[in-house]
């Protein structure tokens, strides 16, 4: 997993860190001439995307099937994040499918394909298993799809051959920051009828006419079987690709009835707007003569060949990490340390707690790394600061979430620099002992989380930052812990000190996988982000933060879009900012 967004700068070691997409882009194909590798009809094809990591290709999406067609313009939006620093690569394969059978991966299944990169493209290699010839190179395709938004290339199949005259072609778009979404509702009425034993089965087509005057698909429905007033499922489309975010940008809507041969009758088509269309907000209807226009010259009593209506249209914005920030949603920032025996005598310098007056130890430098960005978003720059896994005065019994600064009624100190004097008075107090039991802090601040939550507006985010030397013990209940705080405004960043051997730390970050409770309750969201501070000690001060807060931006996002909740009115004092707004 990717994050969209980073908090600070992308990190200076690329290799140690997640970089941040400098866009998304949306990107739509079409076939033209592709093989025919059926015997009484045509080829039913299909594209396959595939992304290459860690030298496997692995498949992200695919488009709808699209009956008895050569020439195949897909209705699927292929989303893509694209990173300026890294070289991406993408497989698009083109299939004939089979029905029930699905998309199948031998040879007389392939119609062909290619594979791109960012620097270079070798012509496509055959499906999996197959290890080509050398074929041509092409160059930069890519960059020559984000940069000329339209490239048409040969279609390969396995050693370097062509297949026949087979092109796909890509068409790029950037989805712009300030991207929405549109939910519309269609249906017809009297449609002609233009099948001879049935009722036509017809499906409807909206295209946008761009400023080249060409028409680029942007959503194709269900076919209605045998019905001339059909109702269309309500779909959901962005405003970047119905009109590229322009109202008066013209739409064109095509009515067609369905043929399985891929011959499909045209019933009639209309024009508008997207302004227009939104007169059908509310209770309010839109509705369109279907035309047919060599009906309209040739039958001197032609009306329409019926009519089709906008039941319902919604509008919804997609907001940005910064537009929450800027409505003065506030960070609040929570560090916990781990005080457990096994790290080490404080009074020891070889102990992870050390304080050693000419250099800060690990727990020191990720505190203030991280700290550091987070208290430029939180208005009164209070931090909590909680332990865990010592005995505590004045009793010295286990605890594992009390306050360094031994204050039970207010855990927060002033600054990063107050948690810093906090924890270095706190070491000579205390008794390191354990175990490493992290899910009671998760739940104390879940429980402030889940206060703030029924406030019903986007107030307060938190952050709780985990500093431990091992791997927890309580995973169980950690792992529960997780699974209810992802319903809540909430991050967890743990960072693990020392030499340890923290593979099972990795369980709790989502990305190699979905995390799940004991129960298998999976969670909401991926909220967790893991990192060994080893990766990072020949790094730049600043490299570890920029790791793992580059995911909290796009949480943020996740949790106020999942709760529907929009950011509040702006505030006459925002923090100052040096965040990247996610796309």
């Amino acid at each position: 997993q990717r994050p969209t967004g980073t908090m600070g700068e992308a990190p200076e070691p690329a290799s140690q860190a997640s970089l941040a997409a400098v866009s998304k882009v949306e990107l739509r194909v079409s076939c033209k001439h592709l093989l025919d590798r059926d015997t009484l009809n045509k080829s039913d094809p299909c594209v396959l995307l595939l992304t290459q990591t860690q030298g496997q290709w692995m498949e992200v999406d695919r488009s709808e099937v699209i009956k008895s067609n050569l020439n195949p313009v897909f209705a699927k939006i292929f989303t893509v994040d694209y990173y300026f620093e890294e070289v991406q690569k993408l497989r698009f394969e083109v299939y004939d499918s089979h029905g029930h059978a699905g998309v199948g991966t031998h040879d007389d299944d392939f119609l062909g394909g290619m594979e791109c990169t960012v620097g270079q493209v070798s012509p496509f290699p055959p499906p999996r298993g197959h290890r080509p010839a050398a074929s041509p190179s092409l160059t930069s395709w890519i960059l020559q799809i984000v940069a000329q938004k339209r490239v048409t290339k040969p279609l390969f199949l396995k050693y370097g051959k062509f297949a026949g005259k087979s092109t796909i072609t890509v068409i790029s778009e950037e989805i712009s920051g300030n991207n929405g979404y549109v939910e519309l509702a269609f249906r017809a009425k009297k449609l002609d009828d233009k099948d001879l034993f049935s009722k036509s089965d017809p499906f409807l087509e909206i295209y946008r006419i761009d400023d080249d005057r060409s028409e680029q698909l942007v959503y194709r429905t269900e076919v209605v079987k045998n019905n001339l007033s059909p109702i269309w499922e309500p779909f959901k489309v962005s405003l970047n690709s119905l009109c590229s975010c322009e109202e008066k940008r013209k739409l064109r809507c095509v009515v067609w009835d369905y043929d399985s041969r891929g011959k499909h009758d045209f019933i009639g088509e209309f024009y508008t707007t997207f302004e227009e269309m939104q007169k059908a907000m509310g209770e309010n209807k839109v509705q369109w003569d279907c035309m047919n226009p060599k009906y309209k010259i040739k039958k001197r009593n032609y009306k329409n060949s019926g009519v089709v209506v906008l039941l319902d249209l919604k509008i919804h914005r997609v907001y940005s990490f910064l537009d929450y920030i800027m409505g003065g949603c506030q960070i609040h920032f929570t560090v916990a340390i781990d005080f457990t025996a096994s790290n080490g005598d404080p009074r020891n310098s070889c102990s992870l707690h050390y304080i050693n007056p000419y250099q800060p130890n690990e727990y020191l430098k990720a505190l203030v790394a991280v700290g550091e960005i987070c208290q430029d978003y939180d208005s009164d720059k209070k931090f909590s600061a909680l332990g865990f896994g010592a005995r505590i005065p004045p009793k010295y019994e286990v605890s594992h979430d009390f306050a360094i600064n031994f204050n039970p009624d207010n855990d927060e100190c002033e600054g990063i620099q107050g948690v810093v004097e906090s924890y270095q008075n706190c070491l000579p107090k205390i008794q390191l002992y354990g175990p490493t039991n992290v899910a009671p802090i998760i739940s104390k601040v879940a429980r402030v989380a889940a206060d703030e939550e029924r406030t019903k507006e986007a107030s307060q985010y938190f952050i709780l930052l985990i500093l431990t030397d091992g791997v927890v013990t309580d995973m169980a209940d950690t792992r529960e812990a997780i699974v209810r705080a992802s319903y809540l405004p909430m991050s967890i960043i743990i960072v693990g000190v020392g030499n340890a051997d923290f593979t099972d730390m990795q369980i709790l970050d989502g990305d190699d996988g979905i995390l799940r409770s004991p129960k298998g309750e999976p969670v909401l969201r991926d909220i967790v982000q893991f990192v060994p501070f080893r990766e990072f000690k020949n790094a730049s001060p600043t490299a570890l933060a920029k790791c793992v807060l580059a995911e909290v931006p796009k949480q943020v996002v996740e949790y106020y879009s999942y709760k529907a909740f929009p950011p509040r009115c702006p505030q006459s004092e925002t923090p100052d900012s040096n965040l990247s707004s996610p796309q």
